[in-house]
C-alpha cells in the first residue's frame, strides 16, 4: 500500500514524561451540550433519511451556539428570568424528489429529547429556546450523495489523528467525570449538577485534579449545608481516585468558593448547568472524539459532532483513526504508543485516503517488517469495512464527545 507510511518513533511515551495535562468537560457543560445535541440531531435526521430514502442524505449540523440565559438564585431556590437559547446552523436536505423533510421539527424534537434525558433540572419546554437556521446544502456537495449503494466521496480536504492507549491520567480524568455524572453518584448526591469540568495535571507520579461542579440551589438551604455537602463530595472523590495508579492524588473542588460570603461565595446553580446564566457554549470547543482534551497529544481541530457520518471526514476519519490505533496497539505486544494520521482529499472515496501515516513508539525490541505487515493488514481491514463503520456512526454507536 503506497499511501501507507509506518515509522518507529523514539519518543518518550506520554505516561513516562514528567508533566501531563488532560481535561474533560462533562454532560452539563455548555460546550458538551452543544456537541451532544448536534450529534443527536444528526443521528435522528439520518434515521429519518434512511427510513424515507434508504440512504443518508446531505447534512452537516456542526455549527451551534448555546447562549446563556439569566436566573436569580438563593439558598433554597430561585427562578429563571431569561431561558437559554440554542442556535442550530449549517446545512441539511429539506427535500428529495417530491418528499419534504420537516428538518426544523426533527431538530427541535431531538434537542428536547436529549435535554430531557440528560439534564435533570432543565425543563426542555420552559428553560431552553431553540432557533433552527439550517439551510439547504450546495449543489456541488449534495451531489456527493447522488450515487446510492456506493462508498461516499469525501466532502472535505481534511486531516485526522488518533492514538492508543489511554494513559493513566487520561483514564483518571475521563472516569472522574463519568463517576460524578453517574446515576449512583446522583442518587447519593442529588444536589450535584451535571456541569462537571475536570482538569488533571500530573507531575511525575502525582496527580492534581481541579473539579468544578455546582450544587443545586433548590436543594441547598444554607451556606453551612453547602460546605458540609462539599466536604462529603471531596471524600467520595478521594475514595474513587484510590483505584488509579498514582502515588498521590490531590482533589481540588470548586476552588472559587469563599466561606462567609453567603450566596456570592459558593458555586450554586438553579438548573445544573452554567449555561443558565454564566457561560455560553459552542460546537467544537469540548472534548475530542475519544472523550478527553489531552494537551500532550496531537489532536485535530475538527468539530466531529453533527457532521455527516457517511462522507464528512472530519467525523469519519477522526473516529476511525482512534479505532485503528487501538486495534494496532491491542494486536501487537511490545508497543508503548501508536499514532495514526489520515488525510483526505475532497472528491475522493472515503475508503481511499490521500495518505495514512502510522507512528509506533516501541516499548522494547520490535521487528519493523512484522509490524509494518500487521499495520497494513489492519488498515486494509478498516478501509474495506468502511461502509459498515459509517453505518455504525450513522446510528450513533460511537460517542464523539
Amino acid at each position: 500500500m503506497e499511501k501507507l507510511s509506518v515509522e518507529f518513533i523514539r519518543n518518550i511515551p506520554i505516561h513516562e514524561q514528567a508533566v501531563e495535562i488532560v481535561e474533560r468537560k462533562g454532560t452539563g457543560h455548555p460546550d458538551y451540550i452543544c456537541d451532544a445535541v448536534m450529534e443527536s440531531i444528526s443521528v435522528t435526521l439520518s434515521r429519518v433519511y434512511m427510513k424515507e430514502f434508504g440512504d443518508v442524505l446531505h447534512h452537516n449540523i456542526d455549527k451551534g451556539l448555546l447562549v446563556a440565559g439569566e436566573v436569580e438564585k438563593r439558598f433554597g431556590g430561585g427562578r429563571v428570568v431569561t431561558p437559554m437559547e440554542l442556535v442550530i446552523g449549517d446545512r441539511a436536505t429539506f427535500k428529495a424528489g417530491r418528499k419534504k423533510i420537516p428538518v426544523a421539527e426533527i431538530a427541535d424534537e431531538a434537542i428536547r429529547r436529549w435535554v430531557g434525558e440528560n439534564l435533570r433540572s432543565v425543563d426542555p419546554e420552559r428553560h431552553i429556546r431553540t432557533r433552527v437556521v439550517l439551510k439547504p446544502g450546495s449543489v456541488e456537495l449534495a451531489d456527493i450523495f447522488s450515487e446510492r449503494g456506493r462508498v461516499k466521496k469525501a466532502n472535505d480536504t481534511s486531516a485526522a489523528v488518533g492514538y492508543a492507549p489511554f494513559t493513566p491520567t487520561e483514564k483518571a480524568v475521563y472516569e472522574c467525570e463519568r463517576f460524578l455524572n453517574s446515576p449512583a453518584f446522583k442518587t447519593t448526591f442529588p444536589e450535584s449538577g451535571e456541569d462537571v469540568k475536570v482538569m488533571g495535571f500530573r507531575d511525575r507520579d502525582e496527580l492534581d485534579l481541579t473539579v468544578a461542579m455546582p450544587l443545586l440551589a433548590g436543594m441547598v438551604r444554607s451556606e453551612k449545608e453547602y460546605f458540609n455537602r462539599k466536604k462529603e463530595i471531596v471524600e467520595a472523590l478521594k475514595k474513587f481516585m484510590r483505584g488509579f495508579p498514582f502515588r498521590k492524588v490531590t482533589v481540588n473542588y470548586n476552588t472559587l468558593d469563599e466561606p462567609g460570603k453567603g450566596i456570592s461565595g459558593v458555586y450554586l446553580s438553579l438548573l445544573g448547568t452554567s449555561a443558565e446564566d454564566a457561560d455560553s457554549g459552542q460546537v467544537g470547543r469540548g472534548n475530542r472524539v475519544n472523550g478527553v482534551i489531552s494537551l500532550n497529544r496531537p489532536m485535530s481541530t475538527e468539530a466531529a459532532a453533527g457532521k455527516n457520518p457517511t462522507s464528512h471526514v472530519g467525523k469519519v476519519y477522526n473516529v476511525l483513526a482512534h479505532r485503528m490505533a487501538r486495534e494496532i496497539y491491542e494486536r501487537n505486544s511490545g508497543i508503548a504508543e501508536v499514532y495514526v494520521w489520515l488525510v483526505s482529499q475532497i472528491g475522493q472515496p472515503i475508503d481511499d485516503p490521500k495518505k495514512i501515516s502510522v507512528h509506533i513508539v516501541p516499548a522494547g525490541p520490535l521487528s519493523y517488517n512484522d509490524i509494518k505487515k500487521d499495520v497494513q493488514a489492519i488498515v486494509c481491514e478498516f478501509l474495506s469495512g468502511i461502509e459498515l463503520f459509517t453505518g455504525e456512526l450513522t446510528r450513533g454507536e460511537y460517542p464523539v464527545c
